[in-house]
């Protein structure tokens, strides 16, 4: 009898044997609105080697994968690149089931998975660099520390030029298509930014110093393989090259308005804002938080300068959503921006001042005081939103320049 599910073959020796996780549509904060895939794979020859496990309740599903390949037969090895519970939750089942004879992590990998399952998986450390040849199967591995855990590591198969990139150039994205050019474009870029910019964002500077490390080490990459979304066989520089973008964080003429609003005059507000950058030439996504989740206003930020937060007041507070993104984002430490704070107030008005004071806290450079109105904003008020547009305008375009 066949299995339920069945891998797919990567290359010569190599198959994926992970999981789709289609119901998925939250990630530690981050909207997944495409699903995710757990990656994991098996390479095959004089002994059977996987890389990496998947999410606990999928061990059943990636077991009948292997099994597909492999019948009955055990494993010689697991190869664990992340400690992470996506893919290292279903390594005790995978040791109970498979019998490998040793578990390939880092340093820091092994602390995580004896903090995670205590001390009773033998494993085997490898170095930043070091090469092993597992039955007869060369293997190179390289740490990638925070990139984007302190155990974080690549794996690299000379032999079929393949580098299983754990979290690198990944994606949340389920699907029934295993491979990148199976998919359109525009859903890859767009499930890439949001990936890099939700996960990877604060580690930019280290992104940088990987792909430049890849590059010296002049890797021969026929297929990426990443432990979330798609496997590259095709330009399989192209997700690097955006990481590299990204990671730059250079700005655009573009301006992120986001706010939060309890009776539309925050929001009318938000509308003059809007409407000044428009005609000073400033590309504006308009952010309503009653729509748009975090983890969008995380995306949209990714290449824009500006950043335009607005609340009312409640409580003498800023409103808990606004306050929910900002403290999102800030834990991204996105770089390169410049805004401005808004909103209106009934009594007190401390919304607009406390918006002000936290996007001054993440780094943003601040156009101007942070703009107040009384409970329905008149013309003056909506003049001084179009004015700040506009003053902010010729900054971007000054900011721009200067980068």
């Amino acid at each position: 009898m066949s299995e339920p599910f069945q891998a797919v073959k990567v290359s010569e020796r190599v198959y994926w044997v992970g999981a789709v996780d289609w119901n998925i549509r939250d990630f530690h904060g981050y909207q997944t609105g495409r699903g995710s895939t757990y990656n994991a794979f098996l390479v095959t020859g004089e002994s059977n080697i996987l890389i990496d496990t998947v999410k606990k309740p999928f061990f059943d599903e990636m077991l009948s994968r292997v099994r597909s390949v492999i019948g009955d037969a055990g494993i010689d090895c697991i190869v664990s690149n992340h400690a992470e519970l996506d893919h290292a939750g279903a390594l005790p089942d995978a040791v109970r089931n498979l019998g490998p004879k040793k578990i390939l992590t880092s340093k820091m990998g092994a602390r995580a998975l004896h903090d995670h399952f205590g001390t009773g998986l033998d494993l085997s450390i490898v170095k930043d660099g070091e090469s092993r040849s597992i039955g007869g199967i060369d293997f190179t591995f390289l740490e990638t520390k925070m990139l984007h855990w302190p155990d974080s590591m690549v794996t690299y198969l000379p032999g079929d030029r393949v580098l299983f990139s754990q979290d690198g150039f990944g994606m949340h994205l389920a699907s029934t298509e295993r491979f990148s050019d199976e998919i359109p474009n525009e859903i890859l870029e767009q499930e890439g930014a949001k990936y890099f910019a939700n996960i990877l964002l604060p580690f930019s500077p280290l992104v940088t110093k990987l792909i430049e490390r890849i590059k010296s080490l002049d890797l021969r990459i026929d297929i990426l393989a990443p432990d979330h979304g798609p496997i590259w066989r095709k330009d399989t520089g192209r997700m690097p090259e955006l990481w590299a973008k990204w990671a730059l964080q250079k700005p655009k003429a573009k301006a992120v308005i986001v706010f939060d609003s309890m009776w539309q005059s925050t929001e009318t507000m938000a509308k003059a804002i809007a409407e000044g950058l428009v005609e000073n030439g400033i590309s504006a996504r308009f952010m309503p938080l009653q729509v748009f989740h975090r983890s969008d206003v995380a995306t949209e930020l990714l290449d824009a300068a500006g950043f335009f937060a607005g609340s009312s007041t409640l409580n003498k507070h800023l409103l808990p959503r606004m306050a929910d993104v900002l403290t999102y984002i800030k834990g991204l430490k996105p770089r390169n921006k410049m805004g401005a704070a808004f909103g209106s107030f009934g009594w007190s008005g401390e919304g607009s001042q406390q918006v002000h004071e936290m996007l001054e806290s993440m780094g943003v450079e601040m156009v101007g005081a942070p703009l107040a109105a009384r409970y329905v904003p008149d013309a003056n008020d909506l003049e001084s939103c179009r004015q700040l547009a506009t003053q902010a305008a010729t900054r971007i375009f000054e900011h721009i320049e200067d980068k």
